[in-house]
């Protein structure tokens, strides 16, 4: 059986060799995401100065329970009208390394549906 500090960094490798490939501009920011047991956080990130432009989370929104897929929703769509308000569409999706199901799939489709293009 794995244990959660061998599985953390199984996720941190994954995470750096995607961080290979990806990087976010000016134009077009880095989704990033970070999935905790209760929580979950979102920010867009320029790479290119090392600014996070916006964020959002389970803790900053007051949501009770943030471990479940309707508060990553609530984060995605908090995270997409916050980055519309500062005038950015387009983005970079980094997944942090984890897989692409559940609350990290929701946070995506309600950025999605709330206007970024990714």
């Amino acid at each position: 059986m794995i244990t959660q500090t061998k599985r953390n960094e199984i996720r941190q490798r994954i995470h750096v060799r995607i961080r290979r490939k990806l990087a976010g501009t000016t134009e077009r920011p880095r989704l990033n995401v970070y999935r905790s047991l209760n929580h979950i956080y979102a920010q867009l990130i320029d790479d290119q100065t090392g600014v996070t432009v916006v964020s959002a989370s389970t803790m900053e929104l007051k949501i009770k329970t943030g471990g479940n897929v309707a508060s990553a929703k609530e984060v995605g769509k908090a995270v997409a009208e916050r980055a519309v308000a500062k005038g950015v569409k387009k983005v970079v999706f980094d997944r942090g390394g984890y897989l692409y199901h559940g609350r990290i799939k929701a946070l995506a489709d309600a950025a999605r549906e709330a206007g970024l293009e990714f």
